[in-house]
């Protein structure tokens, strides 16, 4: 797909304002829903890791600093994100300290962050035990990274396979073949495609309503999820979309009242159709895909917004950074705006993006809903 450089130049500074993805899952999968106990828990972690890596695609909710050596208006690298983080760095992760992938690693006893793929030195044990190649604002329509110049999940992929070079330079064929299989995959991304590209710009909404851009997004989906089977996975968690009118810069394009209900149906949409593809490819093709789960934060983002307080949070429609309502990567930036007090207190960090505390609600409701699905 080409797109001129002017189309790029006028929507990029629109788009910095909500250029990046918000965590994205959608409900458990019909079945029992009994959780984990804590009891449960602490069994696990004697038995050591439950996974042999962490391997994660997607964009900013999974980016741990893969966009930082890139020209892109996108990153994190930058006070005040990582204020809470060792030694208040900022890495590139897009929240004030760790993100869902360095909680799922904890989870899963593999080890304490997962590190980008770009841009660091890894030991043979960090490429051993997996490493994320996301990057912050990438969908799954071709248009939407070529837009603020990040990484396509195409490129991911290639990336992957060069990672994958590197496994058997370190462990041998048979055994980066061993890695593969017992890895746990995470794929999160599509609330760029919609929040950004389908609702910021004119360059989808002007040719698609919102049921024929889902389906294209559907497109990109299978072939993503095929590309990733074709290359080994065996255990992948696919991340659907978070209740998107509800973030911060979302309500305040809507008119900064309460969450925008047209784009919340966008997602719901999108998150049945997911869902229904994900059945589908397990159903054709259960040696390809013999463990595909859709995960859901959808409902537990909701309720962070609906019912804060439950958690301890006191703020729920803004961020942290500056007016809370706009300021996100680039605009976010503590030499010239004012950080809240007391982020704790906050769901989300900047306009886009929660906090690192509603993060780890966030991933604790996802071990408590999905760990049994992944057979884990």
């Amino acid at each position: 797909m080409h797109t001129s450089t002017a189309m790029r130049r006028t929507c990029r500074t629109a788009l910095v304002a909500a250029a990046v993805v918000v965590v994205a899952l959608a409900t458990a999968p019909a079945v029992c829903e009994s959780q984990t106990t804590k009891q449960q828990q602490q069994q696990q972690k004697k038995k050591g890791p439950l996974v042999t890596a962490v391997i994660v695609f997607g964009d900013s909710i999974m980016d741990p600093g893969n966009n930082n050596g890139l020209h892109t208006l996108v990153k994190a690298n930058h006070a005040p994100y990582g204020k809470d983080f060792a030694n208040h760095e900022p890495t590139g992760r897009f929240s004030n300290g760790l993100i869902p992938t360095d909680f799922m690693a904890q989870g899963l006893n593999v080890k304490q962050l997962l590190p980008p793929y770009l841009g660091v030195e890894h030991t043979p044990e960090d490429l051993l035990t997996g490493v994320s190649f996301a990057s912050g604002a990438t969908g799954f329509d071709p248009l939407t990274p070529i837009i603020v110049n990040v990484i396509s999940l195409e490129q991911q992929l290639a990336y992957f396979d060069e990672y994958r070079g590197k496994l058997v330079g370190i462990a041998g064929e048979e055994g980066t073949r061993r890695v593969i299989d017992g890895a746990l995959f995470v794929v999160c991304a599509g609330t760029d495609d919609i929040a950004n590209t389908y609702y910021t710009t004119p360059f989808r909404s002007a040719h698609y309503d919102v049921p024929a851009y889902v389906d294209l997004l559907l497109v990109g989906v299978e072939s993503f999820l095929r590309n990733v089977s074709a290359r080994g996975a065996k255990r992948v968690g696919f991340v659907g979309l978070p209740p998107i009118g509800c973030v911060p810069s979302q309500r305040a394009m809507g008119g900064g009242g309460g969450c925008v209900a047209e784009r919340n149906a966008a997602a719901r949409l999108y998150n049945a159709r997911v869902q229904g593809l994900i059945r589908r490819l397990g159903e054709e093709d259960p040696a390809g895909f013999p463990t595909l789960v859709y995960i859901d934060i959808y409902t537990v983002i909701q309720d962070l917004v609906d019912n804060g307080a439950r958690y301890g949070f006191s703020e729920t429609k803004k961020g942290c950074c500056g007016t809370g309502t706009a300021e996100v990567a680039v605009l976010c930036d503590a030499r010239f705006l004012p950080v809240c007090d007391d982020v704790s207190e906050h769901v989300f960090f900047d306009s886009y993006h929660p906090t690192q505390r509603a993060y780890k609600v966030i991933v604790d409701y996802i071990f408590d809903h999905y760990l049994r699905f992944l057979n884990l």
